[in-house]
């Protein structure tokens, strides 16, 4: 199942971040452009459930989840060898967590500010499902 690419059907999302305004916000914009969006969570804890039972395909992790760290949930979510590819988000300028993003096992970052389906497929190097292109890997790629 490591290689099999989805050929069907829609990239599915899970976001984890702590503001509901911004959930809120990221679920309508990613819907609108061609993610489904399984869920949503606000805790390292209700992550990993969501994780679990919903099986997406890629999850958004803000690097600030109030007292917890979006890279402390990263590193739990490889280690319980979910599936799913892990992208970092946040308010912050990348260059201000490179060392941070790089020594995560996400496959990248991107801002909240330019948060959308292309730059989730970008870093996923997946296709947008058109003309037979594949949607995106199943196990998301861990390699940094």
């Amino acid at each position: 199942m490591e290689d099999m690419v989805l050929q069907f059907g829609r990239l599915r999302c899970l976001i984890v971040d702590d503001s509901p305004r911004f959930s809120d916000t990221a679920r309508r914009l990613l819907e609108r452009q061609g993610i489904t969006v399984v869920g949503i969570a606000s805790n390292t804890a209700d992550a990993v459930r969501s994780a679990a039972e919903l099986q997406p395909d890629v999850i958004l992790v803000d690097v600030e989840l109030g007292a917890e760290s979006g890279f402390e949930l990263a590193e739990r979510l490889d280690e319980d060898a979910f599936p799913a590819a892990v992208i970092l988000i946040s308010t912050h300028a990348e260059q201000d967590l490179a060392d941070l993003i790089a020594g995560s096992p996400a496959v990248g970052f991107v801002s909240k500010s330019e948060l959308s389906s292309e730059a989730i497929r970008d870093l996923l190097g997946a296709g947008d499902g058109t003309e037979g292109e594949p949607v995106a890997p199943v196990s998301g790629p861990r390699g940094r």
